[in-house]
C-alpha cells in the first residue's frame, strides 16, 4: 500500500492531538479567552486584563445605600514561547501519518507538553493560599474530600468541571485508599487523556509527574506581627490584591519564606464570600515574592489575598492585630509535595496565532480545543537538510485562586 504524502496541516493537527493528550491538567483549564490574541487587524499586545466580576454588600432595610461597584482586573499574559525543532529528511516527510507520529511527534510532542505543563502549574500552585492535609502524612480519602469542601466554600461550581492533579507518590496512596471507587473508565469520559486515573469524589484524578514539590524557606524565630490594624477596612469595596504585613521576631539574616509559601495569623478568621459569617479557621494567605529580614530580625511580607475586614470584598473577621503569631505551612527549609485541586476556571491558559512566514517549503498553522500551533519547514542548502520547527505562543494567570487547593504532603 503506498505511503501518504503528509502535508503540512496534516502534521500540525496530528501534533496538536498527541500535546493536547498529554497536557492532561493544563488541558483542564480555562482556555475561553484564546480568540482575544487572535484578532486579526486588533492585536492586545502580549497581555490582557480579564475582569472579575464585582461584588456588592447587601442592604438591610427600606433605606436607600448607594455603594461603589469596583471591578477587578487579573493580567493574563500571553509572551512565552516554546517549541521543538528536529531535522526531517524528504524520505521521513514521505512516510505514513502512523510511522511519522511514532517517530517524530510522539518523543516530539512528549518533550514539548512536559515543559508546557511543568511552566504553567509552577507558576499557579504558589498563587494558591488554600491547602488542607498535614506536612506529617500522605494523602488519604477525607483529605481529598477535604478539598472539595474547600473549593465549595469558596463558591466553585459543584460540576464535572473540577479536577485533581496527583504527583506518583500521591496517587499510589490515594488508589490504595479508594480501590474499588473508580468505575471503568469507558463509562466515566469519552474524551481521554493520558494519565486518567478515573472520577471520583467530584473530581477527575489525574497523576501527573510535573507539579513542582514546594521548599519553604528558611525561617527561625517567633515571628510576630509587627503593628496594629494591618490590612483595608474594605471602606467603600476597595479591593486590594495584596497586603504589606509587617513583622519582627525572625531569626536574624535569613531568608524568611519563598514565594508559594503559606502562612496563618493569629486572629482574622477566614469568612463566607457572601454572608461574611465566620468559617472558624484563621484565613489562609500565600507569600507572592521572596522575602528576607533587617538585621533586627524584621521583615515585610507581600500577601495574598490581601487582608480585607469589610466591604464587598469582605474575607477575613478582622484585621491583623498587633503582636500576632505566624505560623508558617510546614518546616523550615523543607521540600513538600504538591497535589492540586481545582475548578477548571482557577487557572487560564491562552495561546496566540503565530505569523505563517512567507518563501519557506512548507507552514501551517492550527487550533484543537484552544491551543495554537504553528509548524513551519523549510530547506537548508548548505547542509542540505529539511529542517522543521513547532512553535507554541503560551500564557496563564491564575484568574480565580480561591477555586483551587493544595493537598501538601511531607516526601518519602
Amino acid at each position: 500500500m503506498a505511503n501518504t504524502l503528509l502535508t503540512p496541516t496534516m502534521i500540525t493537527r496530528e501534533a496538536q492531538m498527541v500535546l493536547h493528550q498529554k497536557l492532561n491538567l493544563v488541558g483542564n483549564m480555562n482556555r475561553q479567552y484564546d480568540s482575544q490574541f487572535a484578532r486579526t487587524g486588533g492585536k492586545i499586545g502580549t497581555s490582557l486584563n480579564l475582569r472579575v466580576p464585582p461584588k456588592y454588600t447587601v442592604r438591610s432595610g427600606a433605606t436607600y445605600s448607594a455603594q461603589n461597584v469596583v471591578e477587578r482586573q487579573v493580567a493574563l499574559p500571553c509572551a512565552t514561547q516554546k517549541g521543538i525543532d528536529c531535522t526531517i529528511s524528504d524520505v521521513e516527510m514521505a512516510m505514513s501519518l502512523e510511522n511519522f507520529r511514532q517517530t517524530i511527534l510522539e518523543p516530539a510532542m512528549a518533550q514539548l507538553a512536559a515543559q508546557i505543563e511543568y511552566d504553567a502549574l509552577a507558576g499557579v500552585y504558589v498563587k494558591v493560599p488554600n491547602y488542607v492535609g498535614t506536612v506529617s502524612s500522605q494523602i488519604d480519602f477525607k483529605k481529598f474530600q477535604q478539598c472539595g469542601q474547600v473549593l465549595t466554600e469558596n463558591l466553585a461550581p459543584v460540576d464535572r468541571n473540577r479536577v485533581m492533579g496527583l504527583n506518583p507518590s500521591s496517587r499510589v496512596e490515594f488508589s490504595d485508599a479508594v480501590k474499588g471507587l473508580f468505575q471503568s473508565s469507558d463509562n466515566i469520559d469519552a474524551q481521554y487523556r493520558e494519565g486518567k486515573v478515573g472520577r471520583t469524589g467530584g473530581f477527575d484524578v489525574y497523576e501527573n509527574t510535573l507539579i513542582p514539590a514546594h521548599t519553604t524557606g528558611t525561617y527561625g524565630g517567633t515571628p510576630l506581627t509587627n503593628g496594629a490594624n494591618q490590612g483595608s477596612t474594605g471602606s467603600g469595596n476597595a479591593y486590594p490584591t495584596s497586603t504589606d504585613l509587617i513583622t519582627d521576631g525572625w531569626t536574624v539574616t535569613t531568608t524568611v519564606l519563598k514565594a508559594g509559601d503559606i502562612i496563618t495569623i493569629g486572629d482574622g478568621y477566614e469568612v463566607h464570600p457572601e454572608t461574611k459569617v465566620s468559617l472558624g479557621r484563621l484565613k489562609r494567605f500565600v507569600v507572592t515574592a521572596d522575602t528576607t529580614t533587617d538585621g533586627s530580625g524584621n521583615s515585610t511580607i507581600t500577601i495574598s489575598p490581601a487582608i480585607i475586614a469589610g466591604g464587598a470584598y469582605q474575607n477575613v473577621t478582622a484585621r491583623a492585630g498587633d503582636g500576632k503569631t505566624i505560623t508558617v505551612l510546614g518546616t523550615s527549609a523543607t521540600a513538600y509535595g504538591q497535589n492540586l485541586a481545582f475548578h477548571r476556571d482557577a487557572f487560564a491558559f491562552v495561546t496566540a496565532d503565530l505569523v505563517i512566514p512567507n518563501g519557506v517549503d512548507m507552514a501551517a498553522r492550527e487550533v484543537y480545543d484552544g491551543i495554537s500551533m504553528r509548524f513551519v519547514r523549510w530547506y537548508d542548502g548548505d547542509t542540505g537538510d529539511f529542517k522543521s520547527r513547532f512553535d507554541i505562543l503560551y500564557g496563564y494567570a491564575a484568574v480565580y485562586p480561591e477555586l483551587a487547593c493544595r493537598l501538601v504532603h511531607q516526601l518519602t
